[in-house]
């Protein structure tokens, strides 16, 4: 375990039983469908990644970047968007891949920003569901597992850029970002 990590809440072992349930859902809805997985950089590479190995299906991928957080721990409410898709997504079904929802600030704006793109339909998946810290009520289809309020990193996950690389997501002792 990392030096910085007061708690390990989610092993390898775990976060890839929950990929293979949540890859076999999508299949499963995604059948027969012509769609685009949409990446929310930076976090949700490590999980989209693997989703995307499990998911036997075809379709295309693409990324957005956009954050309301910056270096910091709170969300500002304000989204900037850093990074915006590369093809059209007229018509077509969208399946956003989000590494944690938190305020649902983010994830509003960006299935908003989608419609207004005449996206066919709009999903959301995720690894992590932090119901407790929503500011925003957003639909979310594809939940990993709930978590309470505390700050994780890991798997992609980070705080200032670091701990991404971590095979686990564990809580961050708050001492690192008191």
């Amino acid at each position: 375990m990392h030096k910085d990590i007061q708690k390990i809440l989610f092993s390898k072992k775990d976060i890839e039983n929950i990929v293979n349930s949540i890859a076999k859902q999508i299949e499963k809805d995604y059948n027969g469908k012509d769609f685009i997985m949409v990446g929310l950089l930076k976090g949700s590479v490590a999980f989209m990644t693997d989703i995307m190995k499990r998911v036997n299906l075809d379709f295309a991928i693409d990324f957005i970047a956009a954050s309301s957080y910056g270096s910091a721990t709170e969300s500002s409410g304000r989204v900037n968007i850093q990074k915006d898709i590369s093809q059209s997504i007229e018509g077509k079904d969208i399946l956003i891949i989000e590494d944690i929802i938190d305020s649902g600030n983010t994830l509003d704006f960006i299935t908003k920003y989608l419609a207004v793109k005449k996206a066919k339909s709009v999903r959301i998946c995720t690894l992590f569901n932090k119901p407790d810290r929503r500011k925003t009520e957003i639909p979310v289809d594809y939940v990993g597992a709930v978590i309470p309020d505390v700050f994780v990193v890991g798997y992609g996950l980070d705080y200032d850029e670091k701990y991404r690389n971590l095979p686990y997501v564990g809580i961050l002792k708050p001492s690192v970002y008191s």
